[in-house]
């Protein structure tokens, strides 16, 4: 009988309806699936959001010209996502969330401290996500005269979240499902707007912006970085590990970066065009990125555009909300994955209610979150690509749970190297329009880089000296630690204490 549990429409069926019950645990060879090409539907879902528009003032905001931002965001996005599609290897190698593999760097407890940092990266994101979803919605209503005020804002914030929070209790199988079902719908409505947008561009005076300095192309450089794929690093692991293991690394490194790369360079582009056409555009969206696309659109699309906003926004947050639930494991709390998703979606929502409804600067909250936790997570991912380049065999997935295993304990040199990586980082960034952060920038005095207000001050040096100090170093000091770990004989699936 037609979908019923005993054929595989049934079952099919049967599995959208069913919580993810994996949590830290390895992917049996049995529940293994796909290809490499099931890769580009996430990451193109994740990624097809509106926001990506919105980039294109961000970078425009550094003083660049139109060819200089051009430039900075194509580097800067397909090698960000290239880093992702390398670590999406390791998935496929151990078949385990991506911050557990990282136990092969860390240890099984020493992984404990990027964990974390992982945690509060997917949540802040899926923070921002969720309340960017909200306002843009809000601003639709408020142009069709259906309200936008605060009971808009309250019932958006609570559709969102509840999608949110829904796809990443639920797991996998279904953020796969409605990941495709994103990706066609917010791909199809993208096309319209820009057709029905294109008039607003103006080349004449998108050509004439003047250009800018050396370092404010590496800081606009930068910013794209963060804001694409070192946003996604430590997560990228966490749906190639679905793989069978015989899955080709190379076709993993490229439908993961393809997928996740092509619907943000053609949104930068189209965006470049408009905020470069509008100066008051590109002021306005520093306010509400997505919310002020609006302005250029005919009353009859802004509800398609209310979808087409809203679901490329969740796509993200569900993405989000998935790994930060994993990570939040892997940081030591012992609880089933869905409640730990849960967790982070209360969060989500508190945070998104400060933004809509507290915060009157979204543009330098944001650009000072991505600065600061960039570095970190840029230390983060030159280690464990390091870690990776080095490795010749595949994870002992028995002892990526045993502190006693191979992969040890707290190993100091890796955390020391973070620690470093971290401190050098976040001595060369400054985030001025975030006041809890003017901290930072402590050592562009020292280093001769004209200090908090010179020339090098917004160009996020500290995010690309973290990643190759944390690569290097793990190539120069990391060599011999993975060559004693891969000597051992596989180790037993019940020897020792498992976390």
């Amino acid at each position: 009988m037609a979908g019923s549990p005993d054929n595989p429409e049934g079952r099919a069926a049967a599995r959208q309806l069913q919580v993810e019950t994996h949590g830290l645990d390895v992917i049996g060879d049995a529940e293994r699936k796909g290809t490499p090409r099931t890769l580009f539907w996430p990451w193109f879902g994740a990624n097809v959001s509106i926001l990506g528009l919105s980039y294109g003032a961000f970078a425009l905001g550094f003083g660049i010209s139109f060819g200089q931002a051009l430039i900075a965001g194509i580097v800067g996005i397909v090698f960000s996502f290239l880093l992702c599609g390398f670590i999406a290897v390791a998935g496929k190698r151990g078949s385990a969330p991506t911050m557990v593999l990282g136990r092969a760097a860390y240890g099984v407890r020493g992984n404990r401290l990027p964990s974390v940092i992982s945690w509060v990266l997917t949540v802040g994101w899926e923070t921002v996500l969720c309340a960017l979803a909200t306002m843009a919605t809000a601003t639709v209503f408020s142009r069709l005269g259906w309200g936008g005020g605060t009971e808009t804002k309250v019932v958006a914030l609570i559709i969102v979240g509840a999608l949110t929070v829904v796809g990443g209790v639920m797991g996998f199988d279904l953020i796969m499902r409605l990941q495709t079902v994103i990706t066609v719908v917010t791909g199809v409505l993208t096309v319209v707007y820009v057709v029905l947008v294109a008039d607003h561009i103006h080349w004449s005076t998108v050509s004439a912006i003047p250009a800018g300095s050396a370092q404010e192309f590496i800081g606009a450089l930068v910013f794209m970085m963060t804001g694409f794929g070192l946003g996604w690093v430590n997560a990228a692991a966490d749906y190639s590990r679905y793989l069978p293991r015989g899955s080709s690394s190379r076709g993993v490194i490229g439908w993961t970066t393809f997928g996740a790369s092509v619907a943000p360079l053609l949104l930068l582009v189209f965006g470049l065009l408009l905020a470069g056409s509008s100066d008051r555009l590109g002021t306005a969206v520093a306010a509400d990125p997505i919310g002020a696309l609006t302005t250029l659109l005919p009353t009859w699309f802004l509800v398609p555009f209310a979808v087409v906003a809203v679901l490329g926004l969740v796509g993200g947050a569900v993405l989000d909300i998935y790994s930060s639930g994993l990570a939040l494991l892997s940081a030591g709390l012992r609880i089933p994955r869905y409640l730990a998703a849960l967790i982070d979606g209360v969060l989500m929502i508190a945070g998104s209610v400060y933004i809509v409804f507290v915060a009157d600067d979204f543009l330098g909250q944001f650009m000072g979150f991505l600065t600061t936790l960039g570095v970190p997570i840029a230390a983060w991912c030159g280690i464990m690509l390091a870690d990776l380049a080095l490795r010749r065999r595949d994870y002992d997935e028995s002892d990526l749970y045993r502190p006693a295993g191979r992969y040890g304990d707290v190993p100091l040199t890796p955390l020391l190297l973070t620690v470093a990586a971290t401190a050098l980082g976040w001595g060369l960034v400054t985030n001025s329009a975030a006041h809890w952060l003017t901290w930072q920038g402590y050592l562009l005095q020292p280093f001769g880089l004209g200090g908090k207000s010179g020339a090098w001050a917004y160009a996020n040096l500290g995010v690309l000296a973290a990643l190759a100090l944390g690569f290097l170093g793990t190539l120069a000091l990391g060599r011999g630690r993975v060559r004693d770990q891969e000597a051992q004989a596989p180790s037993q699936a019940d020897a020792g204490a498992v976390v």
